[in-house]
């Protein structure tokens, strides 16, 4: 890659910055560093991979923002996040990863499960969450799996929180740079299929790999104290982003707005999510499987509730 090339890509991801980061004094300081770093031919002889990963670990040195990243892409990126979101490549690979749930099951005892991996937009992910949720609301307990959760749309964590009240809850605040206006997240007042409820008990499974839209669910599931999270605590990322294209093979992810909790001005970034029962995260499953099958036994086992309660009883011995 020559200069002149190199230290275009970084006056865009400069120039990204300036425009969108949330943090305006943040970016000045940003590109303070890339300049610093081009300077020194720090970004010289560099393939454009090693370029990426280099460039993203300056990006990250001022503030430690995760959503702070130049990606390398074997294929020509999209011009700007839009595109790239309604492209029928991104709706592919949502299909290919099941619109963001690895697995919905009702576990003995019946008890719900529902392992998730990426909140895809609703309009293409609430078909296959409706369906998910509409076969766990009988389940006496839910485990919500975000271990592998790696973030996605705020509008698919309100569609998920819906399933799991029974009124409106105002959750969250998202303030964007653009236009200085803060937008309230509010659970949905309607939901196709069945809900889950508010009433039965949750428990949200997490981990050093859970981040953004993941965590998303833990802080406001856990902040309106409607689910217990069991685990280790998240990554850390509480900055909503969008992705800008530098070049050919190269994007910009830039955090162009900031979450928090619309009482105490409190978020996730940088801290994670911290558990309520905290164990290492290969044990969240276990953990919280026990503490449902025990509610599960507290419903007691007479009539209808007989089955549940012997598959219950047989889970908890084998656990």
């Amino acid at each position: 890659m020559g200069s002149e090339a190199r230290t275009a890509q970084v006056n865009e991801v400069i120039r990204r910055l300036d425009a969108h980061y949330v943090f305006p004094d943040v970016a000045t300081k940003l590109a303070e560093v890339l300049h610093q770093r081009l300077g020194e031919g720090s970004y010289a002889d560099l393939d454009d991979a090693e370029f990426a990963t280099l460039v993203t670990a300056d990006l990250q040195s001022v503030n430690g923002d995760k959503h702070l990243r130049l990606r390398h892409h074997l294929d020509p990126v999209a011009e700007d996040g839009d595109e790239a979101m309604n492209s029928d490549a991104f709706r592919f690979e949502a299909e290919l990863e099941g619109f963001g749930i690895a697995q919905v099951r009702r576990l003995p005892g019946n008890v719900g499960y529902l392992d998730t991996t990426l909140l895809y937009p609703p309009e293409l992910a609430g078909p296959a969450i409706a369906a998910a949720m509409t076969l766990l609301a009988p389940t006496d307990a839910l485990l919500l799996d975000v271990r592998r959760n790696r973030g996605g749309t705020p509008g698919t964590s309100a569609l998920l929180q819906t399933y799991l009240v029974d009124e409106q809850v105002h959750y969250l605040d998202i303030y964007e740079r653009e236009g200085h206006r803060t937008t309230q997240m509010w659970t949905l007042p309607y939901v196709p299929g069945l809900r889950f409820g508010g009433t039965k008990p949750v428990w949200v499974l997490t981990g050093p790999k859970t981040f953004s839209g993941g965590e998303d669910l833990a802080f406001s599931l856990q902040q309106q104290g409607r689910a217990k999270t069991v685990g280790e605590a998240t990554r850390g990322g509480a900055h909503p982003r969008e992705q800008y294209k530098v070049d050919t093979y190269l994007d910009v992810t830039v955090s162009i707005a900031r979450s928090f909790h619309p009482e105490t001005g409190e978020n996730w970034e940088g801290t994670g999510v911290r558990p309520d029962l905290p164990v290492p995260a290969e044990k969240a499953f276990d953990t919280a499987y026990q503490l449902a099958l025990t509610h599960v036994l507290e419903l007691g086992g007479d009539g209808p509730r007989r089955a549940a309660a012997d598959e219950a009883r047989e889970a908890l011995d084998q656990l």
